[in-house]
């Protein structure tokens, strides 16, 4: 019984994977008469007005030159924080002041020993 069973799964398995391959088959036949059918001469035309098409991409443009730098902290930056800190300024007050991130205000608050380290 048990043996009989086991045959029909193979049977399945081997139908699935002629079907899977089959279908693989048809579908590069399909993407492959893509370019002509839409009257273009190569795939590359193809794939370039197909991103064209698709319009901007997100993220940074090829050859974007205003790209963020590191802050340099300077020894008058921690001074500044500190006497904001002393008084009683926020971490985002302080940030938008000395024109560094909220986590730059955070490890100088952290170099001056004002916050724990975890």
């Amino acid at each position: 019984m048990v043996t009989n069973k086991l045959k029909e799964l193979e049977v399945a398995r081997a139908k699935l994977a002629n079907l899977e391959q089959s279908i693989a088959d048809e579908l590069k036949k399909e993407l492959a008469a893509l370019p002509a059918q839409y009257g273009f001469a190569s795939v590359g035309e193809f794939i370039a007005a197909v991103k064209a098409a698709a319009g901007a991409r997100r993220g940074r443009k090829p050859g974007a030159k205003n790209r963020r730098r590191r802050a340099v902290i300077t020894d008058e930056m921690r001074q500044q924080v500190k006497k904001l800190l002393e008084a009683g300024k926020s971490g985002t007050d302080i940030a938008k002041v000395v024109k560094i991130s909220v986590p730059s205000v955070h490890n100088i608050k952290k170099s001056l020993g004002l916050v724990k380290s975890k």
